[in-house]
């Protein structure tokens, strides 16, 4: 069998497996509840690019695709309403616009400095927070890096930059516009550290030997449908999606077609 042939029988299998997943799971959905999801009538889903695991840009049509893309796919085909994707670069920006009325999900990571304006489901994936360091640094261990002057580069408004403000003791938090930008402010400013999700960071460091990404993890990112607070009905019908997307395989198969294979699907939760 050739190789060609062998592509197209695993496209087919991963399809078919999608339709199989998502057909598996069947709830009444009243028109009351879809109103408290999707108000406009339409889901309007913040899609944040600053998060290569979660949402890219196809490079030919710049159309937006990941795991973040087909979840909200997924659920407002299940609501029976269009999709919208509202673009953010940075996942303090979607935080920032809940108040604002303009999304109805969003795909962040869970922290409790959100927890006033945002509600969120169990984790859907779960991501390391790790460091990046010049290849001939001293600092060699995640424990050496929160010292006096060290100076970290953070994204905004990130989960990690949220948990960095709340655990770093004696390092300098450097703040870049967004998390893509993080590199470019560890780079220009020549900073000791730059702290991101791992799987950004060893894109950057593959085949350089300038810098090198620490062995372990500084924290255990958790990423979760959000939803702006208010209906209770809302929040069960999400978190329940979640769990059906997790437990029929949905989620790892979105993550193996968006080539995210380092991302884990976070453990079931039962409510």
């Amino acid at each position: 069998m050739n190789s060609r042939l062998m592509m197209i029988l695993r496209i087919l299998q991963i399809w078919a497996l999608l339709v199989l997943a998502s057909s598996s799971w069947a709830q009444a959905i009243s028109p009351q509840l879809v109103r408290e999801i999707a108000p406009e009538g339409k889901l309007r889903a913040a899609i944040n690019f600053g998060n290569p695991v979660l949402a890219q840009k196809d490079i030919t049509s710049g159309e937006p695709q990941g795991i973040s893309v087909d979840l909200s796919r997924e659920l407002a085909r299940r609501l029976g309403v269009p999709v919208e994707f509202i673009p953010f670069e940075a996942a303090g920006k979607v935080a920032d616009a809940a108040k604002a009325g303009v999304w109805d999900i969003a795909f962040l990571a869970i922290d409790p400095g959100r927890a006033n304006d945002i509600a969120f489901t169990a984790p859907y994936v779960v991501i390391e927070g790790t460091y990046l360091v010049p290849a001939d640094s001293r600092l060699r261990a995640i424990s050496d890096v929160d010292r006096e002057g060290v100076r970290i580069a953070v994204g905004r408004g990130s989960a990690y930059d949220l948990y960095l403000t709340r655990t770093i003791k004696n390092a300098q938090l450097v703040r870049a516009p967004t998390s893509p930008t993080v590199i470019d402010v560890f780079r220009d400013q020549k900073l000791e550290v730059a702290a991101g999700v791992r799987q950004q960071l060893i894109a950057f460091a593959s085949g350089r030997t300038d810098v090198r990404v620490m062995d372990g993890r500084f924290m255990v990112i958790e990423q979760a449908i959000g939803t702006p607070k208010g209906s209770v009905s809302a929040l069960q019908f999400l978190k329940e999606f979640v769990e059906d997307v997790k437990a029929s395989g949905f989620v790892a198969h979105a993550l193996e077609r968006s080539n995210q294979r380092d991302a884990t699907v976070a453990a079931p939760v039962k409510y």
